[in-house]
């Protein structure tokens, strides 16, 4: 129903109209006002619709962040298009997986990525074009970015769906295969709220945006921003030298971070001996080490440091500021319902650890063409994390384990199955069998550990199996530990006792 729909889409428009002459993006020598930006997105827009994209196409995209990127993403939210943000940390099979599992009609890419798409374009037939973005000099087969701006952009009002698709972002592989988790505009819109509550974020804020966009945490918070009529000063690749500058010259108020992102910059203002304004920041959210936060505060006591608990499936579901309850994960957030049942589908008390299970408008749609996966997932009307938390009396909730059917790793923020670890070991004629575990890491937060049979009268040197690994994978896949041992425990029915693995190897147990 029209009368009571609203879209990213809408966002932008509102904005060019209240917040006309304020800054909404900055990169580089790029500043654009909110005026401006709407007008770059109407004119991508009416390009895209020219070549034929229609509302529901996928329109893929590898390359680094730019203010191109986020024009993309306004032009999507106008013309009904799905974007496809490719990790571009993969390696060529793994980004080939994910273009061919979307199927985009046109793919954008970044100039260091043009050789790869092409190859990957040729065995995907639903690609009918590719374009150069981000600057430098097009591959050829690639045009420019900018030949897809009309002079002028249509101003025919947008009659797009909120609960149409918006964006897939594929998640880690937990059978050996990424799964495109598709996102709504209402889905964004309503993170957008949840954000703007939590952080008070307004139009004086300036989101600096040090993470890749083509993952849930970059993407929310500078929608977020934008939604608040604020700036979004968008960092190409991370670099701590240059955050730091950014932050002091266009009066950052917040960003999010994994490690050792913090770490570095804290490290790097030392070094200057603190020589760059960290004054103006309000709020920082991320990961990172009671040691690194407690720096934060010193260098800017009234900072708010932000907890969370999340997946790309649904982005945010409890929300609060460290201090409140350090340890856990904050409470549940506005509009997020947050249940903890056994494995019998029962609701457990608060202190008792139960699967974290959601009823939120941040839920998504679904699994890009895997509707049984999507069934499984929202099995009898919750959406289930296959995490394991535990709510104390005062509603906060407190991050337990993953349930070993989404047995995950968190290296840097990422997200690694072992399973497809174990898939990349075990193609080496060395190794009979492995388990792949998560053991804490100073500098990343959690390594990779991989524990290996050899196969009889084979020998192989650790280092050989991680360059081998990483030639197979993205590197953040690749082991950081690698550990060869004559047999394995068993659970009863025969499999490898992964429990038993990480109690022996310091895992995470």
């Amino acid at each position: 129903m029209q009368t009571q729909n609203f879209t990213l889409y809408d966002v932008i428009c509102r904005n060019a109209r209240i917040y006309g002459d304020r800054e909404a993006i900055v990169f580089n020598d790029v500043r654009l006002t909110y005026r401006q930006y709407k007008e770059k997105c109407d004119q991508l827009a009416a390009g895209l619709t020219q070549v034929g994209v229609e509302k529901g196409d996928r329109l893929g995209i590898v390359a680094h962040n730019c203010d191109e990127f986020m024009i993309l993403y306004g032009a999507a939210a106008k013309t009904g298009a799905i974007v496809l943000p490719v990790n571009w940390r993969f390696q060529e099979t793994e980004m080939a997986y994910v273009i061919n599992d979307g199927t985009p009609r046109l793919v954008f890419a970044g100039a260091e990525y043009q050789k790869t798409v092409e190859e990957i374009a040729g065995r995907v037939h639903s690609i009918e074009g590719c374009y150069a973005i981000g600057g430098g000099e097009p591959l050829k087969g690639f045009r420019p970015f900018r030949e897809l701006h009309l002079e002028k952009g249509s101003e025919t009002p947008s009659l797009i769906s909120a609960d149409s698709g918006f964006v897939i972002i594929h998640t880690a592989a937990v059978a050996g295969e990424p799964r495109g988790a598709l996102l709504s505009q209402s889905n964004v819109i309503h993170c957008n709220l949840e954000m703007m509550i939590s952080s008070q974020l307004g139009p004086d804020d300036c989101h600096i945006c040090i993470l890749p966009l083509f993952h849930i945490a970059a993407l929310s918070m500078s929608m977020a921003t934008l939604h608040a009529g604020g700036k979004n000063a968008i960092v190409e690749r991370f670099d701590p030298e240059l955050t730091l500058r950014l932050i002091e010259k266009e009066k950052g108020t917040g960003f999010f971070h994994f490690p050792p992102i913090l770490q570095m910059l804290l490290d790097k203002h030392d070094e200057s001996a603190g020589a760059y304004d960290l004054s103006t920041l309000r709020h920082v959210g991320g990961i990172d080490s009671p040691d690194n936060m407690m720096r934060l505060k010193k260098i800017v006591p009234h900072v708010v440091l932000g907890t969370a608990f999340g997946q790309t499936e649904a982005f945010p579901v409890t929300l609060g500021p460290i201090e409140e309850r350090p340890g856990s994960a904050g409470r549940p957030t506005a509009l997020s319902k947050v249940a903890l049942f056994d494995d019998y589908d029962n609701e457990v008390p608060a202190g008792t650890p139960g699967e974290i299970c959601v009823r939120s408008p941040v839920v998504f749609l679904g699994y890009w063409g895997r509707d049984q996966d999507t069934a499984y997932t929202f099995r009898n009307n919750w959406h289930h994390t296959g995490d394991i938390g535990r709510f104390d009396e005062d509603g906060y909730l407190w991050y337990v384990k993953r349930k070993a059917e989404k047995e995950l790793i968190k290296p840097g923020g990422e997200n690694v199955y072992p399973i497809e670890v174990e898939k990349a070991i075990l193609a080496h004629e060395a190794v009979d069998e492995a388990c792949v575990i998560g053991v804490p890491d100073k500098q990343w937060g959690e390594a990779i550990k991989a524990i290996c049979i050899l196969a009889p009268g084979k020998s192989l040197d650790p280092d050989a199996l991680i360059d081998f690994v990483a030639s197979r994978i993205a590197r953040y896949k690749k082991p950081k530990f690698v550990v060869f041992v004559d047999s394995l425990p068993r659970t009863g029915d025969g499999e490898i006792d992964r429990d038993q693995v990480k109690k022996d190897h310091g895992g995470r147990f």
